[in-house]
């Protein structure tokens, strides 16, 4: 069994992103230096060892966590999110 990095988890979210036309980056920076939370978009949450899959709900950035499961290991969130990315190319 090989090991899951976060490099491996942000390349599938990445590919989530792109594939439901959400947003690349979680926040964009105007031109007076202000950052405003792209909605939609996908993005990994580091915290307690483990890791999540968090989507962007407001412009102020608060957020909204896809699976409902916490932080958890970085396998068992690629196989969430490989699992989410199929049921969506199920539908297309």
């Amino acid at each position: 069994m090989y090991r899951i990095t976060k490099k491996m988890l942000e390349s599938r979210v990445k590919h989530l992103n792109k594939l439901t036309n959400s947003p690349e980056s979680s926040y964009t920076k105007d031109d007076s230096g202000n950052y405003t939370a792209n909605i939609g978009n996908y993005h990994l949450s580091f915290a307690y060892g483990g890791v999540a899959l968090e989507r962007m709900e407001s412009t102020g950035g608060s957020v909204s966590s896809t699976f409902n499961c916490g932080h958890v290991p970085k396998r068992e969130l690629m196989q969430r999110i490989d699992a989410y990315i199929a049921g969506i190319n199920d539908t297309h």
